[in-house]
C-alpha cells in the first residue's frame, strides 16, 4: 500500500516535472536566475496593497492537504497581475523564470521570499528512482526518524547533492521514516548561528535564522533545533 501511495505521488511529480520544463523554457537567461532585489521589492508592494485594498485578504494559491510552511504560501499572481503590478517578474516560474514566490509570517507581517524550482526538479529526479524500490534504500540514522540514503542502489555513482541557496555549498539529502526526501541544511544553520548574538534555546525550530539573513526560505526541510552545545539538529523528524 505505501508503495502505491508513494508511485502515485511521484507520478504526480513526474507530471510537474514535465510541465515546469514546458513553463519555463527560458531558465537559461541570466535574467531568470537572478533574485533580483527590486523584484522581491515590486512584489511585496503589490502584495501589502492587495491586502490593504482587500481587507486584510492575502494574494495567495490555495493548497490542498498541509503542505510544508515555508512552501505553504505561493504567491498567485493573478490576483495581483496587472492591477497591482503589470506582470509577474521575469524570474517567476510564472514568467518563465526559475523562482516560486512565497509567503512567510502571513500572520503577522507578510514578507515575500523566493524557492528554487531547481532544488524541487533535483528531488523530483531522485524520487523517480525511487519507484523501482520496494523499500528504500536507507542507509545510516541520521537523527530519530531521519536517515541517509545508499544511492548506489538507486543508481547513482556518486552521491547526489543540492546547491544551497544561501552559502552555494553542496548540501546532502536524507529522508524521513515515510519515505519523504528533505534537505539538509544544517552546514547553513550551523554558520547562521556563528552570526547571531541572540541564541536560540532547545526546543525553538531555529530555520527562521535562514529567512531572516535571506531571500529564500528553506524549502523541503525538516524542523532543526539546537542541542545543549548550541550546534544544529533535528527536531525529532518531525516534518512542519
Amino acid at each position: 500500500m505505501k508503495k502505491k501511495k508513494r508511485a502515485a505521488a511521484v507520478a504526480i511529480m513526474i507530471a510537474a516535472l514535465f510541465l515546469s520544463g514546458c513553463l519555463y523554457p527560458d531558465e537559461n537567461l541570466s535574467q531568470n536566475q537572478v533574485p533580483y532585489e527590486d523584484q522581491l521589492q515590486a512584489v511585496q508592494s503589490a502584495v501589502d496593497q492587495f491586502q490593504s485594498e482587500q481587507g486584510g485578504i492575502l494574494p495567495i494559491k490555495t493548497k490542498e492537504g498541509n503542505p510544508p510552511i515555508y512552501e505553504k504560501y505561493p504567491v498567485d499572481f493573478r490576483k495581483i497581475s496587472p492591477q497591482y503590478m503589470a506582470e509577474p517578474p521575469g524570474n517567476a516560474f510564472e514568467s518563465g523564470g526559475i523562482y516560486q514566490y512565497v509567503l512567510v509570517d502571513v500572520e503577522t507581517d507578510p514578507t515575500v521570499k523566493l524557492i528554487d524550482l531547481r532544488i524541487a526538479e533535483h528531488i523530483q529526479s531522485i524520487n523517480i528512482r525511487l519507484i523501482a524500490h520496494e523499500y528504500p534504500p536507507f542507509k545510516d540514522t541520521v537523527a530519530d526518524n531521519v536517515y541517509s540514503l545508499d544511492f548506489t542502489e538507486l543508481g547513482y555513482k556518486e552521491e547526489p547533492y543540492v546547491t544551497s541557496p544561501y552559502s552555494q555549498k553542496q548540501l546532502p539529502l536524507v529522508m524521513s521514516g515515510d519515505g519523504t526526501i528533505y534537505i539538509d541544511y544544517a552546514a547553513d544553520l550551523y554558520a547562521a548561528l556563528q552570526e547571531t548574538e541572540n541564541k536560540p534555546a532547545p526546543g525553538e525550530d531555529i530555520r527562521y535564522l535562514l529567512v531572516e539573513s535571506s531571500p529564500f526560505v528553506p524549502a523541503y526541510s525538516l524542523p532543526y533545533t539546537v542541542d545543549e552545545q548550541g550546534e544544529p539538529i533535528f527536531m525529532n523528524g518531525k516534518s512542519d
